[in-house]
């Protein structure tokens, strides 16, 4: 019995199987679009590479106010989604192939929040739930998620990000 199920399973289920895709097809499958990459607002750079590590500057959305006074935390929610795929943006233009992406290393999630609001992990999944969903578990990453009393411009999110790289061939 046992060896019927695994020729079956070699016959049947290898077709079922289909191919590891790039984030690019990922992003392309999900419906997504990525937004052009924005100028840095201040005086510095958007990404600076260290060895195999790629540092990215802090991003935001175009969603503004304080979630828990302003925004619900689904919107806060929203604005981490919308400040991922302005990353993945980031992250394209500074690779050239999102598959040189090795793993997420460290994210730094800061919602602009209302002094009361205690729900900063929720909103910044926004971002971890689209990192997974475009990179797979190379998208799962240690992170701290927290709140302050201001960001630039009064947005609702900022996100910072290290990943690791492929050695280059």
């Amino acid at each position: 019995m046992k060896k019927c199920i695994l020729i079956a399973l070699l016959l049947f289920g290898s077709s079922q199987v289909s191919q590891a895709q790039s984030p690019e097809e990922k992003i392309k499958e999900l419906g997504l679009e990525l937004p052009e990459v924005s100028q840095p607002m201040a005086n510095y750079v958007k990404w600076k590479q260290v060895g195999n590590l790629l540092y990215l500057a802090g991003n935001g959305p175009d969603v503004f106010g304080k979630v828990g006074a302003d925004l619900t935390t689904e919107e806060g929610y929203q604005a981490a989604r919308e400040t991922g795929l302005e990353i993945i943006a980031v992250l394209q233009a500074a690779t050239g192939d999102l598959s040189r992406i090795k793993q997420f290393v460290k994210v730094l999630g800061m919602v602009n929040s209302a002094p009361d609001f205690t729900g900063h992990p929720a909103v910044i999944n926004g971002f971890s739930d689209l990192m997974v969903a475009v990179f797979g578990q190379k998208g799962k990453h240690a992170r701290s998620a927290v709140g302050v009393a201001a960001l630039p411009n009064n947005i609702a999110v900022e996100i910072e990000v290290i990943v690791e790289l492929e050695d280059e061939k």
